[in-house]
């Protein structure tokens, strides 16, 4: 009997950064190898275990593979990190590749990741699943559908799943449309996939910081943070031909997505543009900067978009930036531009300067 119970739930709570790599998995590090998603503790984890195995490293989002690329660099090892908006954009080229699902995370992100991992491996080579439930729930039944029936090791705190790829089966392109208005302006729709900011659903917090912008015809429109392109779609709708919207967000997925949508919707002027700093826009300097920065308890993401709206607005030129942290992210702002205003609206606060 467990002589310490307590001990062994904290041991299930432990993130796979900071477990041994189970003996299943090393085993079956056979190159060339590619490692889906995870943070970058996870990756270098893993491949730290590896033994050398050649791999690469994929990851949606630009800030994430640069986090990334330092973490690797600082372990001495010698991997390359790739970004695209598909994993199956990556050449059928794989003798394994290795997921390690985020705790809780997105289920239908879990479902395109393991389905998107067929298509980019060589006939027999293998899906491995590390997962960190000691009984998983959801990857059995997924890879048996995608795969055939999988293999599975059961560790006190893990799970381990495989299953080779035999066979072809087509692909399968996981979206959600919906369709949105703001007040009483024109119903606009919007292609969301998995994995990017607002799929499937107009988000209250965007739909909040697109009721409250003040914008006129011509103004030129920074969309900071632009998941699909909800936000700058919608201020297209009161800038008209005469405006322009340059989308950026960090997700290379989104940024895709956004150009999809904003050319569906009739946006006649616009740039569309992935960067995890902020950088290669055209058209500044301008007149109205939106901002939608991701929950990040140092708020780092906010800040670099406060910083750089600064940097690339007009002289006069209006801020806009919603939160659910009010406090210290209005700081930041008054730091910045100096007086800030709050408006609360749908539970959230748009802070203007």
């Amino acid at each position: 009997m467990e002589s310490d119970p307590m001990s062994r739930r904290t041991r299930r709570l432990v993130p796979l950064s900071q477990r041994a790599v189970p003996e299943t998995v090393r085993a079956r590090m056979h190159a060339p190898l590619v490692v889906v998603l995870g943070s970058p503790a996870e990756v270098v984890n893993l491949l730290r275990a590896g033994d050398g195995a050649e791999a690469v490293c994929y990851q949606m989002d630009l800030y994430q593979a640069e986090r990334l690329r330092e973490a690797l660099a600082k372990a001495n090892i010698n991997a390359k990190v790739t970004t695209a908006p598909d994993l199956w954009d990556l050449p059928a080229e794989f003798q394994t590749a290795i997921y390690m699902p985020a705790r809780g995370g997105e289920r239908e992100l879990k479902i395109d990741v393991i389905e998107q991992a067929f298509h980019v491996l060589r006939p027999g080579g293998a899906l491995v699943v590390w997962s960190s439930y000691e009984t998983d729930p959801f990857f059995p039944s997924l890879l048996k559908k995608v795969f055939g029936r999988p293999h599975e090791v059961r560790t006190e705190i893990n799970t381990v799943l495989w299953a080779p790829r035999a066979g072809d089966r087509p692909r399968r392109r996981h979206e959600v449309t919906f369709q949105a208005r703001v007040l009483d302006g024109p119903s606009c729709r919007f292609v969301s996939r998995p994995g990017v900011f607002t799929y499937g659903r107009f988000d209250d917090g965007a739909r909040a910081l697109a009721e409250t912008a003040a914008l006129k015809p011509g103004d030129r429109v920074l969309d900071l943070g632009c998941g699909c392109g909800v936000a700058g779609v919608f201020a297209s709708r009161q800038t008209g031909p005469e405006g322009h919207i340059a989308f950026v967000d960090s997700n290379v997925r989104a940024v895709a997505l956004t150009d999809l949508n904003a050319r569906a919707n009739g946006v006649t002027s616009f740039q569309a543009v992935a960067s995890s700093r902020v950088e290669g826009l055209e058209g500044g300097p301008f007149d109205v900067a939106l901002a939608n920065p991701p929950y990040i308890a140092d708020h780092s993401v906010a800040r670099l978009f406060i910083e750089r709206a600064r940097e690339l607005l007009r002289p006069r030129g209006r801020f806009y930036l919603v939160t659910k942290q009010p406090e210290p992210v209005a700081e930041l702002v008054a730091d910045t531009f100096g007086a800030v205003d709050g408006v609360p609206r749908r539970g959230y606060t748009i802070l203007v300067a």
